[in-house]
């Protein structure tokens, strides 16, 4: 079973939805993952993530703002990925087996909800590009996992 750890600043947002939509993309496609997510430090899980989260039938309300520490063996991950500049620059080292990855989305707090709704379709087709690069058995890539983030469309949730 791969582990996948998905990290942001302060585990409110875009890292918590990250977190939902792997497990949600690992589910659909059969693949057994072992999904976390943490911060640099611990706040909430922001309101807006739970509400336009629950708007594709993916539940987060019961996920807590966590930071490293707080994940089991937070050091024994096969992925790991950041999702704001500010964690890709203060992520710890991980041992060499780890695929550390940084794919950067845009902070949707403050914004109104269509905003967050598009962090969330993009931070969704990462996801499923994760889900279906680890399922073929292919390390997934910045490169890959960016490109099907930027890409066009909307996530079948």
């Amino acid at each position: 079973m791969n582990r996948v750890l998905v990290l942001c600043t302060h585990n409110s947002a875009r890292s918590q939805m990250a977190e939902g939509w792997i497990r949600h993309h690992a589910e659909r496609a059969g693949v057994d993952l072992d999904v976390w997510s943490a911060g640099t430090e611990a706040t909430r899980v922001k309101a807006d993530a739970l509400t336009v989260m629950a708007e594709v039938g993916v539940d987060l309300s019961g996920h807590a703002s966590k930071v490293l520490t707080d994940v089991p063996d937070p050091w024994g991950f096969d992925v790991v990925i950041t999702v704001c500049d500010a964690a890709n620059e203060a992520c710890p080292a991980y041992p060499a087996r780890t695929n550390r990855l940084h794919v950067s989305f845009p902070d949707p707090s403050g914004h109104p909800l269509a905003r967050w709704r598009e962090v969330r379709d993009a931070i969704g087709r990462m996801a499923e590009g994760l889900v279906a690069a680890l399922a073929a058995g292919v390390a997934p890539t910045e490169a890959h996992l960016t490109r099907v983030a930027d890409s066009p469309g909307t996530n079948d949730a």
